[in-house]
């Protein structure tokens, strides 16, 4: 699915945010298997997290319209029990659900683990009697998957969290996140000077108070934190939610480049 998730948000990208019926089926139909048809392709983007909508037979990326501080972002932190999803797992998922700029939901749980090496916690804090009686794995799994739905995932160094959990989605047969993700580490670099851009510099820098540094939900909380700051110093032209994702990775040419033609008058620059 990860191939159709790229397809389609390039070609949203390419057509305005708007895919009529026969560019959806030209694309997901490249990755038919023989028990699934592009409906079927559709309710399984849908489950995913891939936001998108059908309506007057067009498909819709919802984010493409939806105004960067409407948006529903999943702010999302992980401590595991070391750094490869092959050979280690998830002990502990943060997440908090901001919506027109408040945070309207919270998610926090410990992950069952019978493996714990003593410098994680050192590193953590979290013992092994925290882990437990705590949900297993694919109980943790699911329920994060209905807490997130099709919320931009946001987190520090996002591939690493997103990888990650992919990963961990994927291995018990979960499906492959589909969320369009937001590095908090990436938009800070675009929007505040720092001689540093790691978690632990910014909760210093930025006077982050209440901060437990590898503590999931804490550091969730932070990360949105780096991420209000960022949207202090947002250019003008980022309007939408899509824009920003945009410019989040984007070139400094690419910027320069779009802040001449702000200046110029040019409100929408594709």
């Amino acid at each position: 699915m990860q191939k159709v998730f790229e397809e389609l948000t390039t070609a949203f990208r390419q057509n305005s945010g708007v895919l009529e019926e026969k560019q959806y089926i030209d694309i997901v139909t490249k990755h038919t298997t023989l028990s699934e048809d592009s409906e079927t392709i559709f309710i399984l983007l849908q489950a995913s997290g891939y936001p998108i909508s059908y309506d007057d037979d067009r498909y819709t990326l919802t984010p493409y319209f939806t105004p960067s501080n409407k948006q529903r972002y999943c702010i999302i932190d992980i401590e595991t029990n070391g750094s490869k999803p092959e050979t280690s797992q998830v002990i502990e998922i943060g997440a908090l659900i901001v919506e027109d700029g408040e945070i309207v939901d919270k998610f926090e749980t410990f992950v069952s683990c019978t493996f714990l090496p003593e410098y994680i916690t050192h590193i953590t804090g979290i013992e092994p009697i925290d882990l437990i009686d705590a949900p297993t794995r694919k109980e943790a799994l699911i329920a994060l998957k209905h807490f997130m739905g099709d919320a931009i995932f946001v987190a520090h160094n996002v591939e690493f969290d997103f990888n990650f959990l992919n990963a961990s989605f994927d291995r018990f047969g979960l499906g492959h996140i589909g969320n369009l993700k937001l590095c908090t580490i990436d938009l800070a670099k675009r929007t505040f000077k720092s001689p540093k851009y790691g978690l632990a510099y910014l909760i210093d820098e930025l006077n982050i108070e209440t901060a437990t540094h590898h503590r999931a939900l804490s550091d969730a909380l932070c990360a949105l934190k780096v991420m209000q700051k960022s949207f202090e110093s947002l250019p003008k032209y980022v309007q939408s939610s899509d824009e920003l994702l945009q410019f989040s990775v984007s070139s400094k040419r690419e910027r320069g480049i779009k802040d001449r033609l702000e200046q110029k008058g040019v409100t929408k620059v594709s």
